[in-house]
């Protein structure tokens, strides 16, 4: 069933959507990481980070501006690199799924650092409620509560930027920068992807925008640049504010306290966090939904999950189901955040597989291809998917450089898991067309 054009996502709304996506709690812990890598030159890394995630993202850029891929990443994976390679996706994607009760119970400590005493349960109850609600009555019901709360990130972000400026030291170029040399500059550049990277992901709400295959590849590379300039300025102030050496490897909550009265530091500490995790939670629950419902579809996963509201078009079983994810294993009390952190390595790779992805699409679909406004003769495509796979390559060094025994032992269990699952039920799956030329 289409979605009526009025409940459809404007450009306004994808941005919203991939800001919040990219902007989480990774900025106040990931920046003091950095500084322990490069020092002052922190800034630089972050803009270098966001190069290299437009950069690895244009495989991406290249697929969505060529076709309308309804289920997003699974469909794409699906029609250019085939049915079990889909499955196994798929079921990795359903594994992500865990995040979001590690989201909501972290957004429960912030709470209660601020208002101690309610119970931590019933918060996250609230809040998984009243974000599953606002997607059950439409996903523009969603991306409304998105521009109300990245608005409120906004304030946040500025009241750190806007009165630590003037407290940056003089000599900020010339004690500390590139303290780690050109290693630790290189290092810290691509452990930052980390923090600027999540845009591509708004590729999954495909089929609920007005223009996917115009907007969407304009909003990943427009909501990274500013992004990452945000994040630039805010790494001159983390590092600036304080000599190197009590920053470093420290969140930005010790450079906030050098100059943020009492009052705007709780609003920045806490309520800049907490409205990070909103953001990224909400968007987290959207974007699970259109490749499990085209997934539903294709017999993945029982076709009867795939059933939509008349009304207001929102698939209310999977919501229902994902609901039920995140708040059962926290009634409960069972802790996942080692399961939910257990598919970052796998994403990463998921972003080389996009990018073989994108090779076959001369093969694939080659009249759209040819006629997408961000067609290149197939040496210049075959140069940027291999550049983009070896940037995923690169990056799955460093995680398994910085990630525990245990999650990288996660990772290779998740994988196996749906790589026999997806064997085991591919012979009942039939693939439906999954893509329309250009726009609605």
């Amino acid at each position: 069933m289409e979605e009526k054009k009025s409940n459809l996502l404007s450009r306004g709304d994808l941005f919203s959507m991939a800001v919040g996506q990219i902007i989480g709690v990774g900025i106040m812990t990931m920046t003091g990481i950095a500084i322990g890598f490069t020092g002052r030159s922190v800034n630089i890394a972050y803009i270098t980070a966001g190069l290299i995630t437009i950069v690895g993202a244009i495989p991406q850029i290249y697929i969505g501006g060529t076709a309308n891929f309804v289920g997003g990443q699974y469909s794409q994976i699906a029609v250019l690199s085939g049915k079990k390679m889909a499955g196994i996706y798929l079921y990795i994607q359903l594994f992500s799924a865990l995040a979001i009760s590690m989201y909501t119970l972290s957004f429960a400590d912030y709470f209660l650092s601020l208002v101690p005493g309610v119970p931590s349960k019933l918060i996250c109850t609230i809040v998984l409620t009243v974000l599953f609600g606002m997607h059950l009555l439409g996903v523009k019901q969603a991306a409304r509560l998105q521009n109300i709360l990245c608005a409120v990130l906004a304030v946040a972000i500025a009241s750190y930027i806007v009165l630590g400026v003037g407290h940056i030291q003089p000599d900020y170029f010339t004690n500390g920068f590139l303290a780690g040399g050109s290693g630790g500059f290189v290092l810290a550049s691509i452990y930052l992807t980390f923090a600027a990277g999540g845009a591509q992901y708004v590729v999954n709400y495909s089929s609920a925008a007005k223009n996917p295959t115009k907007d969407i590849p304009f909003v990943i590379i427009a909501s990274t640049g500013i992004v990452v300039l945000i994040y630039a300025v805010m790494a001159t102030v983390a590092a600036g504010v304080l000599p190197v050496e009590q920053v470093a490897n420290q969140p930005l909550s010790v450079s906030a306290a050098a100059f943020m009265p009492k009052a705007v530091y709780t609003f920045f500490v806490v309520g800049g966090a907490m409205f990070a995790l909103l953001t990224t939670l909400n968007f987290n629950i959207g974007m699970i939904v259109y490749p499990v419902l085209r997934a539903c579809e294709d017999g993945w996963l029982p076709r009867k999950l795939a059933v939509k509201n008349e009304k207001y078009g929102s698939a209310h079983y999977i919501l229902l189901l994902f609901y039920l994810i995140g708040t059962v294993p926290i009634l409960i009390g069972l802790d996942l955040n080692t399961v939910a952190n257990s598919t970052v390595i796998l994403f990463t790779i998921i972003r080389g597989v996009i990018a073989f992805s994108a090779m076959q699409l001369p093969k694939k679909l080659p009249e759209l291809w040819g006629k997408s406004s961000f067609y290149v003769n197939n040496g210049k495509l075959k140069a940027m998917c291999i550049f983009s796979m070896a940037l995923a390559a690169l990056s799955v060094a460093v995680l398994l450089i910085s990630t525990s025994m245990v999650q990288i032992i996660g990772n290779i269990a998740i994988l196996i898991f749906s790589i026999v699952v997806a064997l085991l039920v591919n012979k009942r799956v039939t693939l439906n067309p999954s893509f329309t030329e250009n726009s609605r």
